[in-house]
């Protein structure tokens, strides 16, 4: 099978009934994205397949040859951060890092979601949707952090969409998983 991962190209022969997270784990070496669940509940397997973030624990490698797939590393490295890692970093929108390189793929899908006029759930201006608590809240809601760290990653999440600052009186306990 052929992939192009992080924009290189590899030929690889894996069973037919491997996962995308398996393939890119344990037969590349790309071990970034985090096998949390296993069964696309936790968000810790977060990839971008043709700009479009998906669970990988629960695709197979098998239905995404020919797409341009990106992991955690293909986005930034040490010294050259994707804006969005850069700002988790200055935010401290993680504590035990688990969860963040699927939180960042998620998010980097996310922005790009609200840049393309995409709705969620709860986007009131169908014109234009506002990066608020609620809004991020419900787009990354298939992405859990055990430590807890959503109002750090929401802020993060609102710098690099250009929202600024969280407004002090937004209510910044709730969870972004909730």
């Amino acid at each position: 099978m052929h992939f192009t991962i992080n924009g290189q190209s590899h030929d690889i022969e894996v069973d037919v009934r491997t996962s995308l997270l398996d393939l890119c784990r344990e037969h590349l070496g790309l071990t970034g994205s985090k096998k949390g669940c296993d069964h696309g509940q936790c968000g810790a397997c977060t990839m971008l397949v043709d700009g479009r973030r998906i669970n990988s624990c629960l695709t197979l490698a098998v239905m995404h040859q020919d797409d341009e797939i990106t992991t955690i590393e293909g986005l930034g490295q040490p010294g050259n951060l994707h804006p969005l890692q850069d700002a988790l970093v200055r935010h401290d929108g993680f504590q035990c890092g688990y969860c963040t390189p699927g939180q960042i793929c998620s998010a980097v899908g996310m922005l790009d979601e609200v840049k393309k006029g995409w709705p969620s759930h709860v986007t009131e201006d169908l014109g234009a949707a506002e990066l608020t608590v609620e809004e991020i809240s419900e787009r990354m809601s298939g992405n859990l952090c055990r430590c807890a760290a959503y109002p750090n990653i929401v802020d993060a999440i609102r710098e690099v969409g250009g929202q600024g600052d969280r407004n002090p009186n937004e209510d910044v306990g709730r969870e972004v998983a909730a």
